[in-house]
């Protein structure tokens, strides 16, 4: 066979392809050129019957031109396997499971496995809190000197001049408002028993504890979220030393004693308050007033307003620190733990308030 008769041919009349002689490696791309001037999308039958040989490279040329309506026709079983052997895999769109709607038994057991841990967690940092601080009475070996009376400066004499003024407008609308009332009444004697009370029990150790909230409770938040986001956490870590003992007991024994101190001056500053209005307003002599306030106001009255400011001194430490732990994301992080804190310890302060008049008035 010489080599004019290895070079393919190729006829096309009324839509059927015939190709004819030789089609291998070494002559596909003639082939080629002679299908060049054919519109291959008007091909209906591919008629091999005249092939005399054929290679892989010539199933794949023909396969290249039979699109999915094309009928092939006379190519004998060999070549048929050849060509199947031959035509590229189809490719397959990968198939995306749907996700199952999960039913409301999962859904509930879900919601019940967060809160669990989340309960959990909070569990065990309330705990070793308290733990590492009653251990702190005896052992200071992780402490830093002066980081007491550092965190009292900043929780409690600086605070002064905002609680106290405060507490001292506080007291003053409080004796205004009973006093409109009472003096329909010819009680307005009275107007001192109400704002002793109301002041020693509630309102002293309440508005101290939610002024302190959003003014140190943030600041401790956002200064445990900021360490965790600049990786100080880890670094105190790494030096064998416990963030715990290093950075919260201090904040915490520092609001402990600053919270019912500042209780107590915010308590004589809203006496002042209604003091000012009684002698001005309701014409009580300075005399009448101190005598009626000694009368009404027991010890009892002032310890159990202590007692409140301890429990909401433990409180706002606790959810500063909580928040400022479990803070997620970067600069907008700490913003969102900071708000969460004031807002959780608020909440958490009255709910506490709730609690302690239940045990005490009920």
């Amino acid at each position: 066979m010489n080599a004019e008769n290895d070079k393919p041919a190729i006829t096309f009349d009324h839509g059927v392809l015939t190709i004819s002689g030789t089609l291998t490696s070494a002559t596909v791309e003639t082939a080629e050129k002679k299908l060049s001037p054919y519109n291959c999308d008007d091909i209906e039958v591919i008629d091999g019957s005249g092939i005399s040989s054929i290679d892989t490279s010539g199933a794949v040329f023909i396969n290249s031109i039979a699109h999915e309506t094309v009928r092939l026709r006379g190519f004998s079983e060999n070549v048929q396997k050849l060509l199947a052997l031959s035509k590229p895999a189809e490719k397959k769109e990968p198939e995306i499971p749907e996700k199952s709607r999960p039913m409301t038994l999962e859904r509930f057991g879900g919601i019940v496995l967060r809160e669990i841990e989340h309960i959990t967690g909070v569990a065990i940092l309330l705990s070793d809190i308290l733990y590492w601080s009653i251990v702190g009475l005896y052992d200071r070996s992780q402490y830093r000197k002066g980081s007491f009376t550092e965190q009292a400066f900043h929780m409690g004499a600086t605070a002064l001049p905002i609680v106290g003024t405060i507490l001292f407008l506080v007291g003053a609308i409080s004796a205004l408002q009973s006093a409109d009332t009472l003096k329909s009444f010819g009680a307005s004697i009275f107007v001192v028993d109400m704002l002793a009370l109301g002041m020693a029990r509630e309102m002293a150790p309440l508005m101290t504890a939610i002024i302190i909230s959003g003014r140190s409770g943030s600041a401790i938040a956002s200064e445990i979220a900021t360490m965790k986001f600049t990786e100080e956490l880890d670094a105190i870590k790494t030096m064998g030393l416990n963030p715990i003992r290093f950075i919260v007991v201090p904040k915490l024994w520092a609001m402990v004693v600053c919270l019912p101190l500042l209780s107590i001056m915010a308590l004589g500053f809203g006496i002042l308050g209604g003091f000012i209005v009684g002698i001005t307003y309701i014409d009580l002599s300075p005399g009448t007033f101190i005598n009626r306030l000694v009368v009404t106001l027991f010890f009892r009255d002032i310890i159990t307003g202590l007692l409140k400011s301890v429990s909401y001194a433990v409180i706002i430490t606790f959810v500063g620190t909580f928040r400022g732990l479990n803070f997620t994301g970067g600069a907008g992080g700490v913003g969102r733990a900071t708000t969460m804190s004031v807002v959780t310890a608020i909440f958490a302060i009255i709910f506490a308030d709730a609690i302690w008049s239940i045990i005490l008035y009920f």
